[in-house]
């Protein structure tokens, strides 16, 4: 079984800061593409950013420049920098996660964390 904990959701002004956390834990013998993604109440999900293990980033075209998403492969653990937040990235922010079983890469699934609230409000 495979884990994804969030964390660094809170609640910041306009204009702040926030940074999100998630770490991979359980049986992977390998991380794929980890990404982040982000809901709010009657929308469907929507992609933030993905980066591969080599480190190619894919943003949403209306986040680049604020949102930069990195990884540490030896930590199994994507984060999400976020700047000049504005009220309307409030949503609850969701990490994403291939991860491979065994060395033949034939074998694999993708895993969601739970979510993390981030709330931009003055």
């Amino acid at each position: 079984q495979v884990q994804l904990v969030e964390s660094g959701g809170g609640l910041v002004q306009p204009g702040g800061s926030l940074r999100l956390s998630c770490a991979a834990s359980g049986s992977i013998f390998s991380l794929g593409t980890m990404g982040w993604y982000r809901q709010v109440p009657g929308k469907e999900r929507e992609l933030v950013a993905t980066i591969t293990k080599g480190g190619i980033t894919n943003y949403k075209d209306s986040l680049k420049g604020r949102f930069t998403i990195s990884r540490d492969n030896a930590k199994n653990t994507v984060y999400l920098q976020m700047n000049s937040l504005k009220p309307e990235d409030t949503a609850v922010y969701y990490c994403n996660a291939r991860a491979y079983f065994d060395s033949t890469y034939s074998r694999f699934l993708d895993y969601w964390g739970q979510g993390t609230q981030v709330t931009v409000s003055s």
